[in-house]
């Protein structure tokens, strides 16, 4: 992954080419691209858009409407809290405001180190170990203080 400073047109040029013959390559272009720079950046949706004569407001309604696109980077870790209505029963809306607190940003924001950014989710399918969370592929179910304390330790590593 490399930093939106570092973005290279020839580089996003080769991603669309190796996609461009598939049948509905947009997808695949751009998993390609965020897969490089950690996120779709502006640049990249002018340049998919010209290449596959789409207009920019298509390429970027595909990047806004699917949760696993970014238009900004991400920490080098993400963690995501569970809101759904199972975990909300199950007292998440307080394991929600201590993450929060022990991370010093809010819900959608990353750390002024760029280590964690923190994400809501409406569902992680762990409903019967509610609340839970996920540190970037890893879900932790029963979360108690803790749990989100070793979660935040972790991230922040």
């Amino acid at each position: 992954m490399v930093s939106q400073a570092q973005y290279d047109e020839g580089e996003v040029a080769e991603i669309i080419a190796d996609h461009a013959g598939l049948e509905g390559p947009m997808l695949p272009i751009l998993h390609g691209i965020q897969e490089r720079y950690g996120h779709v950046p502006e640049a990249a949706v002018r340049q998919i858009a010209a290449a596959l004569n789409l207009t920019r407001a298509e390429v970027y309604g595909v990047v806004t409407f699917y949760h696993d696109f970014h238009k900004e980077p991400r920490g080098r870790h993400v963690l995501k809290v569970c809101r759904a209505e199972a975990c909300q029963a199950a007292g998440s809306d307080a394991m929600a405001g201590a993450f929060e607190r022990a991370l010093g940003v809010k819900f959608g924001e990353t750390t002024e180190d760029g280590q964690v950014t923190l994400e809501a989710v409406y569902c992680l399918g762990l409903c019967a170990a509610a609340p839970s969370a996920m540190l970037d592929r890893r879900i932790v179910g029963r979360l108690n203080e803790a749990k989100i304390g070793a979660l935040v330790e972790e991230a922040r590593l």
